[in-house]
């Protein structure tokens, strides 16, 4: 059964890849409605060059719960942590439809419970590498070229990771250099922005996209999108992680992910919206469940995936929708199975998620820079997925060293966005996580952040 969903994976993968890997590539981190037709008779002229910045403070914490045991990746009861980070955004045109960025981070701090303990964990701004002192990392190094293809010229704002001018409707993209996957797929209007919307792994990305990354979310490839009508066709190849959920990236690339991408937009009734399908397959050492219990069983020890890998594929595909219902009002929805035989091997201990929720402006109360979201999402796992934790094994995130009574991980999360002063936005943020980890035996835990954030 994984090898025949690896190959039918791979030929839509890698046909995905062979259809968009022209010329070029689209703007990587553009939000959903960044560009608009331009004004006629009034051309925009492209920057030659851009410095941004952005610096975000989270403090999150949860309460007493019910713990009647706890393994070596459990969430702990009654903590306290917070993660800092300041970016620098540095952007450069380097002809006609070339950028080249660098993004320099400043990074420090910890998630809760050193980023484990639930599989959709509670805060996107929490890497999976917590340090008390501050330090320094370069996240992403890229250059991005667009050819247009003809059609109308639109509008290109500037933002982070993008210089304003003009481009065609039609157009190939390319992008090449270090960066993180979900810059160019699975991105969502509503949900993708943890310094300023959703704070959940498994709302923000699809909980099932396993992406290539290291410990902190970024990674070396390419990646190529052409746009076409009201179309568009996106593939990548990058690289893993040299041994699952990694600080460092394989040297020679010879363990990698392949990502395939179709994204349609449209009206209903009237109303924008977009539809976007994404598949993914790795090839990497990741080990199979089936293997890791049966050692287990033999041997009497805990179930150890790391014993048992060997060079196979994983892959999965997803959904992922957003529609806006009226003026500052919109929907979202994203849904995603993975093979649940094989470890994940970058992201969650996630086999298939369901998420859906909605975002609403502040104008229709006066704050038109606020924004209020509610939002939930159920992740679960595969039966041979559930054994191994049962036995003892640990997973990227999960592994409370027992499951007797597993079930499905069912979180609500909603926050307030209020635009507090000049570029400075401060956020509460609740979420409400039944059976973490999997696991019947453990909570409900109720967990609450506050965001402070600013850009330029």
């Amino acid at each position: 059964m994984a090898g025949t969903l690896d190959t039918l994976l791979a030929c839509v993968v890698c046909g995905s890849i062979a259809a968009s890997a022209g010329p070029a590539l689209a703007q990587t981190t553009a939000p959903a409605d960044a560009t608009a037709p331009a004004p006629a008779n009034q051309p925009t002229q492209p920057q030659s060059y851009a410095v941004h910045g952005q610096v975000t403070f989270v403090e999150q914490g949860d309460p007493a719960f019910r713990s009647p045991y706890s393994g070596p990746n459990s969430l702990a009861p009654s903590q306290a942590r917070e993660t800092t980070d300041a970016t620098l955004y540095a952007g450069l045109r380097l002809w006609s439809g070339a950028e080249l960025w660098i993004d320099p981070e400043i990074d420090q701090g910890f998630g809760l419970s050193n980023t484990l303990g639930v599989a959709g964990f509670p805060s996107g701004e929490a890497y999976k590498v917590g340090r008390a002192a501050p330090y320094f990392r370069l996240q992403r190094l890229f250059v991005r070229q667009t050819i247009d293809l003809g059609g109308d010229r639109e509008t290109v704002d500037p933002d982070l990771n993008q210089l304003g001018g003009t481009q065609s409707a039609n157009r190939m993209v390319i992008t090449a250099g270090k960066l993180s996957v979900p810059d160019i797929f699975d991105n969502n209007a509503y949900a993708h922005d943890p310094r300023g919307d959703f704070l959940n792994w498994s709302l923000i990305d699809t909980g099932t996209f396993d992406y290539a990354a290291d410990a902190w979310g970024y990674t070396y490839g390419a990646a190529a999108e052409w746009y076409v009508g009201r179309w568009t066709l996106r593939g990548g190849a990058f690289d893993l992680s040299v041994v699952p959920n990694s600080e460092t990236l394989d040297p020679n690339f010879s363990q990698f992910q392949l990502i395939g991408e179709l994204e349609e937009r449209h009206k209903l009734f009237g109303q924008a919206g977009k539809l976007r399908i994404t598949g993914f397959l790795s090839r990497g050492r990741m080990g199979s469940f089936a293997d890791a219990v049966r050692v287990a069983e033999a041997t009497g020890q805990p179930a150890d995936i790391a014993a048992v890998r060997r060079y196979q594929g994983r892959g999965g595909v997803s959904f992922n929708l957003e529609q806006e219902v009226a003026d500052g009002f919109g929907v979202f929805a994203r849904a995603g199975i993975a093979d649940g035989g094989v470890e994940p091997y970058e992201f969650a201990d996630i086999d298939r998620t369901f998420a859906a929720g909605v975002s609403l402006n502040g104008k229709r109360w006066g704050r038109p820079n606020d924004t209020i979201g509610v939002a939930g999402v159920v992740n679960g796992i595969s039966k041979e997925h559930e054994l191994y934790l049962a036995l003892g094994g640990t997973g990227i995130l999960v592994g409370d060293g027992q499951l007797p009574h597993p079930g499905s991980e069912q979180i609500l999360e909603t926050y307030y966005d209020l635009a507090a002063y000049g570029p400075a936005h401060v956020s509460v943020d609740y979420q409400f996580v039944a059976n973490p980890a999997y696991n019947r035996d453990r909570g409900p835990v109720s967990i609450l952040a506050a965001r402070l954030h600013a850009q330029f």
